[in-house]
């Protein structure tokens, strides 16, 4: 069993392969790894990968591994990273403007925001934030940093309040959706994520399950058109007897609709309500 994300699912999933089965933890946030081995001290039959879903192929190879029974992706930012403040995830409290999941790497939110151009600013804002005023905050953000560098989140923050209409401010925070749209630019989270869920599902076994938790519409829009393309579509005419067009089909989607939490689990743990599963089944059909 393959678990991508932080150490929120891993001690249910550890308990139900009840000692006969490996679980290999994977997560690119080394702080991350770390709270799963404290959590998971007691068990033996875990193993801790620090590396990214995108390299799935390469980790089980190195591990000496070639198909493996299931797959959970967690995907987005988790509560661990969101809580703790000094990583810069958070529009709530101030931090330095980081957002990498990856310690290691050089992109940081502080790099996109005081040198990314205006326009490329406001795309992102709008591609990955969904955000209606990325031109004015992407135009608010250029004329602050000609008088000073942004480094914090509470600057940022700011400017971001400034950019938008008073009046539209009542859909939730007003900085949520830019938040959300530079720390996608920062770890790159979508553009990759369609070619991860294909490749997720060749490192099944037959009849093994991915399972890919979503967090937002262009998350969930990447895993459903990878889902439907990995499941295949016979185009022969109806009233052929049998498939000539030699389609392929690497198994079936479980789920036609998402799975979302229950009332109860939203009212326990506000984060999940944005939360949809989808459940791909390998199954081989040449």
């Amino acid at each position: 069993m393959v678990h991508f994300g932080g150490a929120g699912h891993s001690e249910e999933i550890v308990k139900r392969l009840s000692g006969k089965g490996l679980l290999i933890g994977i997560d690119r946030d080394e702080e991350a790894l770390r709270a799963a081995k404290q959590k998971l001290e007691k068990y033996k039959n875990v193993k801790y990968v620090h590396g990214n879903h995108d390299e799935i192929r390469t980790i089980l190879f190195d591990l000496g591994i070639e198909q493996v029974d299931g797959i959970l992706l967690d995907l987005g930012v988790s509560s661990y990273q969101l809580d703790e403040r000094s990583r810069g995830f958070s529009y709530m409290g101030n931090a330095k403007l980081d957002m990498r999941m990856d310690k290691n790497q050089e992109l940081t939110a502080e790099k996109v925001v005081n040198e990314y151009s205006e326009e490329k600013l406001a795309d992102i804002i709008y591609k990955y934030g969904e955000e209606r005023f990325s031109k004015s905050i992407a135009r608010n953000i250029c004329e602050r940093r000609k008088e000073k560098r942004i480094e914090t989140t509470e600057e940022l923050t700011e400017i971001i309040k400034n950019s938008i209409p008073k009046s539209k401010q009542n859909e939730g925070h007003p900085a949520k959706r830019t938040f959300q749209a530079i720390r996608i630019e920062v770890n790159n989270e979508i553009e990759p994520l369609y070619n991860t869920v294909l490749n997720s599902i060749m490192c099944l076994k037959e009849h093994g399950r991915l399972a890919i938790i979503t967090f937002h519409s262009l998350e969930d829009r990447a895993v459903k058109e990878a889902y439907i393309e990995a499941q295949g579509k016979c185009t022969c005419p109806k009233d052929l007897p049998y498939c000539v067009c030699g389609y392929k089909s690497y198994g079936k989607i479980i789920t036609k609709k998402p799975i979302i939490p229950t009332k109860e689990e939203q009212e326990e743990n506000p984060r999940s309500k944005s939360a949809k599963l989808r459940i791909f089944e390998r199954m081989d059909k040449k």
